[in-house]
């Protein structure tokens, strides 16, 4: 093993690949399936606020979790020291599991294919290039509008080799590069403050967000949301016609309906579509997809935390549910394959179903046309935060930019509106799916059990009936 392998992070000190494997094998020998979990991270973030620089900070971490699973019953360990010693101390914990008694899991299919560079991105710009990159869309900000009062921009990157040393001998690897900028400004006319934000990133290395039209377009869209929210008029009230915009909103259908797909929830019959399959659980032309394997997106991985391939997992096809995502331990107690959705925060947890790039696919409407249909609605353009009951899908988001829709027109725009209601319910009242697919821009993070992974999400143009809109006026 050269200095130049990134695998170099992990194994060194007199800890080697052979031992990791006579290791595996040894702590794992009683399980059904498990793996030795080996990490390596660094990151960094820069925040730049008020004119200066605020924070800077650096840190990396390294660490294994191993991992044993007899039947329903999982045995983890970990530490963030990566040692014969410390692993075998972390044995100890899987002898508490029952010993197998039926045939091991088979080890996932091997893979090569590489989705996104093993380019370290924070070794490849100088500390002093970032910090610029922070003051000049920072000097770019302020000059742009003179109603600009505060501009805030963030940059932040992160480098990870992964490494899954199973009992069986398979090893998989994958390094992970992960970058965003983000942009945040206040205006301020008569008095009235508004803000705007716009994010972007991906697993690629620093030098697209460097490009001058990449952080122009940050602030002309942090920009023009904030100067449209100084418009704004108090939202209305009631169950109306919502019209969803492309890319980003498709965060509601992540939460709302795509964490209800996840193999755990239907397993245990917790989840709004268990035992469904099969079943129409949607409008025709409906068609929800999660995809872990798009080049370059936050969302992607090469393999899973398990060593399985990402691919295309088609949930619901034309209003028809048609599966779930899987890790391994689940795909097994229900007896199909694992679907690459095995994720997990760091060395530190263990492994669960979870989403990658969620989204729905394009239909055939002209966006304009599905505006004109709507006599009396809104259009949410844009989401902020939102609560999500997993079990139940019920929701409740707020719009960080939304307009009337009135006639067939959009109208002024509006604050304070928040769209109520349960993702199976919302799933059955799509009436019209545009033909302006987007994926978001790369800034989204996906909670679940404590943890937090990198995702994605997407939709085309929406069209649905009867939404409840929480709002300010009558």
């Amino acid at each position: 093993m050269t200095a130049s392998d990134p695998r170099a992070f992990l194994y060194r000190d007199g800890f080697d690949p052979a031992a990791a494997t006579r290791l595996a094998a040894r702590t794992l020998a009683q399980a059904d399936d498990g793996e030795l979990y080996l990490q390596y991270r660094r990151a960094e973030a820069f925040g730049f606020d008020d004119g200066r620089l605020k924070t800077a900070s650096y840190d990396t971490a390294s660490g294994f979790g191993l991992r044993g699973v007899s039947g329903e019953t999982t045995a983890f360990a970990h530490a963030n020291e990566i040692s014969e010693a410390a692993i075998l101390r972390a044995g100890e914990t899987m002898a508490l599991i029952d010993p197998s008694k039926g045939a091991k899991a088979p080890p996932p299919r091997g893979n090569n294919r590489h989705l996104y560079t093993e380019a370290d991105p924070l070794d490849l710009v100088p500390f002093a290039d970032k910090v610029n990159l922070c003051q000049t869309i920072d000097a770019a900000a302020r000059a742009r509008d003179p109603r600009v009062v505060q501009a805030s921009v963030s940059l932040s990157g992160s480098w990870s080799v992964v490494e899954i040393v199973r009992p069986d001998g398979f090893v998989a690897t994958d390094v992970r590069p992960l970058v965003r900028l983000n942009v945040s400004l206040v205006v301020e006319q008569n008095g009235r403050r508004e803000t705007g934000s716009f994010g972007i990133g991906g697993r690629y290395l620093y030098d697209d967000l460097f490009l001058p039209e990449t952080w122009n377009r940050a602030i002309d869209t942090a920009l023009a949301q904030a100067l449209v929210n100084l418009d704004a008029v108090d939202a209305p009230a009631g169950e109306m016609t919502v019209l969803l915009g492309p890319g980003w909103p498709g965060v509601l259908l992540h939460e709302a309906i795509g964490h209800g797909l996840e193999g755990d929830f239907n397993r245990k019959g917790t989840s709004a579509f268990s035992g469904r399959i099969g079943e129409r659980v949607a409008a025709p032309g409906v068609t929800v997809v999660d995809d872990g394997s798009i080049a370059s997106r936050r969302g992607s991985l090469s393999i899973d935390d398990e060593g399985t391939p990402t691919q295309e997992n088609i949930l619901i096809e034309d209003g028809i549910l048609k599966g779930y995502i899987h890790d391994r331990l689940n795909a097994r107690l229900m007896g199909v394959a694992p679907t690459g959705n095995g994720r997990r925060e760091s060395f530190a947890h263990a492994p669960m179903p979870r989403m990658t790039n969620t989204f729905m696919r394009g239909g055939r409407d002209d966006p304009a046309e599905l505006l004109s249909r709507v006599k009396k609605g809104i259009f949410a353009k844009s989401f902020g935060g939102g609560q999500v009951d997993i079990v139940s899908g019920k929701f409740v988001f707020s719009c960080t930019e939304a307009y009337r829709i009135e006639n067939g027109k959009l109208g002024a725009p509006i604050k304070g509106a928040t769209l109520i209601g349960d993702g199976p319910t919302v799933l059955t009242k799509v009436t019209g799916i545009g033909n302006d697919f987007a994926l978001d821009e790369g800034v989204g993070m996906c909670g679940k059990g404590g943890q937090s992974v990198p995702a994605g999400v997407g939709q085309p143009t929406l069209l649905v009936e009867g939404l409840t809109v929480g709002g300010t006026a009558a």
